[in-house]
């Protein structure tokens, strides 16, 4: 049994019609962030966020701003990969004062996060983001962050609609192998980042979601033999939509991969291998060997969540559509699973 191709996408498309549910000429995915998330109506059901995780030499270095319609959140962690020094701080914003923070309807619009405690500011000009951030207290020293992301003009990006039905369904872009130059400063430490080795992940998500969750994603983007290799697989949430969120991308060329893949791993000890393999074939074979756990909970009673998500490593081989075999090997990466009542 094999799954069936997904519908290509080519042009500019509203997400969503005049009612504010699912149009059904978005469902599909693209290689280009062409889908406006135009999202209206069904209030405190919408989901919106821009995640970016920034892969340095030395440290991993990510931020979130997420708005949930009855709250904003900004997340903002650190992770020194040899000490394992990590520290993550987290800033809510209530209802009252939401409407202050826009979230933009396209992939590349500018995202703002401003309160006495964080500020967060990224744009996005001629094919760069920038992403500047500054705290002065984060795990007690000051935090100055100036990263200059790039876009390459040529480079393909995984962009897709996840239909459930009509009310609820998602648009997920996720933008691989952006190298990435500037610093990260915590206290009198500076992390440099130089665009050959450093890349950024973005993910933005932006849809309309059932009460109950669970979620499975897998990421990398790392150079390996001299190619800018990225990695993208998501399990649990697309199954049975007849979409995926699967891709592997080789100097800005993305191969979609159709078929759902299986997450194995141990829900009671998260630092032991995991497992990512395609459900029909032999497609994608992975093992991931975790060195950090990250967890993030929340739990407001009305809504919960529940994060574990890993920094490793990842080795095995994924198969193009050509034939040819990607050997991948001890390639740094994330892999998480979430389990939200939001």
């Amino acid at each position: 049994m094999v799954q069936h191709a997904e519908r290509e996408i080519y042009e500019w498309t509203p997400l969503c019609d005049k009612k504010g549910n699912l149009n059904p000429a978005a469902i599909g995915y693209a290689r280009k962030p062409i889908i406006d998330c135009n999202l209206s109506g069904h209030f405190m059901r919408k989901k919106k966020w821009n995640y970016w995780c920034c892969y340095g030499e030395d440290i991993l270095f990510s931020v979130t701003i997420c708005h949930l319609d009855y709250a904003v959140t900004c997340f903002v962690y650190f992770l020194e990969y040899e000490t394992q020094r990590f520290f993550e701080k987290t800033v809510t914003i209530p209802l009252g004062v939401v409407k202050k923070i826009k979230m933009p309807t396209r992939v590349l619009e500018p995202v703002r996060f401003t309160s006495n405690e964080i500020n967060v500011n990224i744009s996005h000009l001629q094919n760069q983001t920038l992403m500047v951030v500054s705290c002065d207290n984060f795990d007690n020293e000051p935090l100055n962050v100036n990263l200059k992301i790039i876009h390459p003009a040529d480079d393909e990006s995984l962009n897709v609609v996840v239909p459930w039905n009509r009310q609820t369904f998602q648009f997920t872009a996720k933008h691989h192998i952006l190298p990435t130059k500037g610093f990260v400063k915590l206290g009198n430490k500076r992390y440099e980042f130089q665009e050959e080795e450093c890349f950024s992940v973005l993910d933005f998500g932006r849809g309309v979601w059932p009460r109950e969750v669970v979620w499975n994603w897998a990421n990398a983007s790392q150079r390996i033999r001299n190619h800018r290799v990225g990695l993208n697989f998501g399990g649990k949430w697309t199954d049975g939509t007849g979409m995926t969120e699967n891709a592997v991308f080789i100097d800005g060329k993305m191969t979609k991969i159709h078929e759902d893949v299986i997450f194995e791993y141990d829900r009671s000890n998260f630092k032991k291998p995991w497992y990512v393999t395609t459900k029909f074939s032999d497609t994608v074979m992975l093992t991931f060997h975790p060195f950090f756990e990250r967890v993030a909970k929340t739990d407001l009673k009305l809504v919960q969540s529940e994060v574990h998500q890993l920094v490793g490593y990842y080795s095995g081989k994924v198969k193009l559509e050509d034939g040819s075999v990607l050997e991948i090997q001890q390639m740094l990466g994330c892999i998480e699973e979430h389990v939200a009542k939001w």
